[in-house]
């Protein structure tokens, strides 16, 4: 990791294998620009093409980004010298052609803490640069544990995983958090409706004061976006929205290849598009928080009142009752879906998407027919536009702990990804 500092003394990380705050080029229908003074933007349109590829040729890196074969060749001269990048075996597409080295990104080049943090846990990963977990760890909370208490425990298990897995430190570009919304632009928790312990904290700067890394804190929603796009290479490398099941549902946006922030970094609040379509609007003329916006509370609710009599508790021996056949709890199920695939409609019919992707912490296995056929079902019926086009909803690629994982693909993201028309772009300070 190499500090610098910027011009009002404030210390900057910049990535061990990469140069940060690539310029903007806003007038170019492809990413790469062959001036010299773009290298440092060249560079990580290489990288990402090479990412979303996973093995690639020199000749098919200059195609995809429009860069000379000599810029692409300089370039891929540098990253392999930073060990970034690894080369394959030389093969012939030809039989008199010259032989072709593809490269790909080496994993171990660079690495980051993910963590997902809950009013009930605090889940903390270590992955690598293709987002593989090598450290794990789940803390569960006491009610309202205090805001000094939980950043003492996020720094405490961000050593403990960086010291279990043994790493170069030198690879490692910091953490990412994601947390439940709304939050400011400067990571401050705001009106947290299901913490109140937390709400008016300012996280980034407590986490900034604590650890000795750049941090980044993130709306869960944005961040399970961020790590799809990151996990799903070129399946993913088109616009999508992503419906978070979590600690309330949340929707993260990627568009024209980012993640889509908005000004104040709240861009996709599901629960408010799924009250206004519901008509659920209090007496003042606000929007309602709407109960089936948060499935682990409210399908276990409904099914109790739909007459389940059975012995689950918690949110998980519910979902198993779903495959068991229970009627009450598919009953619940079905009308948790119901109303989230009114709120996907809202967003298809506002951002003309092709691809929904449904996953987080909270969309277990035995939900996964039901809700996704349900929204795929509204998504192609209901919009204005439904005959324009067919809407893919699909399961997530990221397995595992996918918040915390989105959580540290925004470090990645940050670090490497082509920074051309990004909202509220990460600063990892």
């Amino acid at each position: 990791m190499t500090d610098t500092t910027d011009r009002s003394g404030r210390r900057t990380a910049t990535a061990p294998n990469s140069r940060r705050n690539p310029r903007a080029v806003n007038d170019r229908d492809r990413p790469g620009a062959n001036q010299h003074d773009l290298g440092s933007f060249n560079e990580v349109a290489i990288i990402e093409t090479i990412r979303q590829a996973g093995t690639i040729s020199r000749t098919e890196i200059a195609e995809r980004t429009g860069l000379t074969q000599q810029s692409v060749s300089r370039i891929l001269r540098v990253l392999l010298e930073r060990q970034l990048l690894a080369e394959g075996e030389q093969t012939r597409s030809e039989r008199l052609g010259k032989p072709r080295t593809p490269v790909r990104l080496r994993a171990e080049a660079a690495h980051a803490v993910g963590i997902l943090v809950d009013p009930d846990v605090v889940s903390v990963v270590l992955v690598d640069l293709d987002a593989r977990e090598l450290e794990q760890r789940s803390i569960h909370l006491d009610p309202g544990v205090s805001p000094a208490d939980l950043v003492e425990l996020i720094g405490v298990n961000v050593e403990d995983v960086l010291s279990a897995s043994g790493i170069d430190r030198g690879t490692f570009l910091g953490v990412g958090v994601a947390v439940p919304g709304p939050i400011t632009a400067d990571g401050d928790l705001l009106d947290l409706p299901l913490s109140r312990a937390w709400r008016n904290v300012p996280l980034h700067r407590m986490l900034d004061e604590r650890l000795p890394y750049p941090v980044v804190v993130e709306k869960d929603g944005t961040a399970a976006a961020v790590g799809e796009r990151w996990v799903g290479r070129t399946a993913r490398a088109h616009d999508f929205v992503y419906l978070y099941f979590g600690t309330g549902m949340g929707s993260g946006l990627v568009l024209n290849g980012e993640a889509y922030r908005g000004i104040s970094s709240n861009a996709g609040e599901f629960g408010q598009l799924c009250a206004i379509r519901l008509g659920r609007i209090d007496g003042s003329g606000r929007p309602e928080l709407v109960r089936e916006c948060n499935p682990p509370v409210a399908i276990p609710e409904i099914a109790r009142e739909l007459g389940y009599a059975g012995t689950a508790i918690t949110y998980r021996e519910f979902c198993a009752e779903v495959a068991a056949g229970d009627a009450a709890v598919i009953a619940a199920v079905q009308q948790v879906a119901d109303v989230i695939a009114l709120g996907a409609a809202a967003l298809v019919d506002v951002l003309d998407l092709s691809t929904i992707v449904v996953g987080g912490p909270a969309f277990e296995p035995e939900l996964h027919e039901i809700v996704v056929s349900t929204i795929e079902r509204a998504v192609n019926t209901m919009p204005t536009a439904h005959r324009a086009r067919t809407v893919a909803v699909e399961r997530s690629v990221v397995t595992g702990e996918a918040g915390a994982i989105g959580a540290a693909s925004t470090i990645f993201h940050a670090s490497f990804a082509p920074m051309v028309r990004r909202t509220q772009p990460y600063d990892l300070r």
